[in-house]
């Protein structure tokens, strides 16, 4: 059918263009996803929705079209922890995989997806990889276990999910795959996505979504992007709960007394170097990925609770 009409909609600039409902944008952005439109209508799509900026609305309804067509982890009966990774390392080493072993030590399931995005980054994938962590097979896998890490890459969630995502090499410009991904549920089974923000109109946009979609998730701006707080200052963090918004850390204020022990490199391999001294003892957890982690935990068990007391809820009888 094409996505012309769409693009009539959403393409008329940032004071003419009118958003989509939840049903459009699911059918137009599963045309995408699907392959059965042209390039020509994918780069329109892109840069007509890079200028106008998505809605709570329109980016419910692409993870509509997204959540139908992935190639979903089994339900494992737990929590999934989801970490979205996609900025990887610019000036700070990507301390994504640090943050999923430490949960994963503490008995939590976490699943990590992502691909490159930017040339000449480190990534999640190349850190796992320099710790003997290889990617997963969506395909062959089984459900992940308790205390178990591990890291899949977009194209196997859904190979049309990371060629949108290959369009920002094409035109230089993110477009709405970028924010999606940072907020799906690539899990059969019960998730906490983990999502991050960079600028605060996308803290706003997130925490919407969230609301919108009932989500169960915890926001909070992440280090260069990716879902891992600041190891030199301890970002406020924000947990959704069947998309009800709750503070749960507050933003660290004031000079720093003091800077963590980073590695002076952001390559792979000095990454895996200092994670694994950290999970060694031979350096400390920096505060801020300590109160994270505790975070996460506790939003686990709450969310495993709350599954539970609804599954073994006794329904009331109506009197004769």
């Amino acid at each position: 059918m094409g996505i012309s009409h769409y693009i009539k909609v959403i393409g008329r600039g940032k004071d003419g263009a009118r958003p989509l409902t939840r049903e459009q944008a699911a059918d137009l952005f599963g045309q995408l996803l699907d392959g059965s439109v042209t390039d020509l209508e994918v780069g329109g799509f892109c840069l007509a929705m890079r200028i106008k900026g998505e809605t709570a609305e329109e980016m419910a309804g692409f993870l509509d079209a997204t959540h139908q067509r992935l190639h979903r982890l089994p339900d494992n009966g737990l929590t999934t922890v989801v970490l979205p990774s996609y900025n990887g390392a610019r000036k700070l080493p990507v301390l994504t995989p640090l943050l999923a072993l430490l949960l994963a030590r503490q008995g939590a399931a976490v699943l990590v997806h992502g691909c490159a995005t930017e040339d000449r980054r480190a990534t999640s994938e190349a850190v796992f990889a320099a710790l003997g962590i290889h990617a997963t097979n969506t395909h062959t896998t089984r459900a992940l276990t308790a205390g178990q890490p591990a890291f899949v890459p977009t194209e196997q969630l859904h190979p049309g999910l990371k060629r949108l995502l290959d369009v920002r090499r094409a035109v230089g410009l993110r477009n709405p795959a970028h924010s999606l991904v940072k907020l799906m549920n690539p899990c059969a089974g019960r998730a906490l996505v983990v999502g991050s923000y960079t600028h605060p109109e996308y803290a706003v946009s997130m925490a919407n979504t969230f609301a919108l979609t009932g989500a169960h998730a915890l926001l909070l701006r992440g280090t260069e992007g990716e879902p891992v707080a600041d190891a030199r200052r301890t970002p406020q963090m924000e947990a959704f709960r069947h998309g009800q918004r709750h503070l749960l850390q507050a933003a660290q204020d004031g000079p720093l007394a003091s800077l963590p022990d980073l590695p002076r490199e952001v390559d792979a391999a000095s990454t895996a170097a200092y994670i694994r001294s950290v999970l060694d003892g031979q350096r400390p957890v920096p505060v801020p990925i300590a109160l994270q982690v505790e975070h996460i935990l506790q939003e686990v068990r709450c969310q495993s609770t709350t599954q539970t007391a609804e599954t073994t809820a006794t329904p009331e009888v109506s009197p004769p």
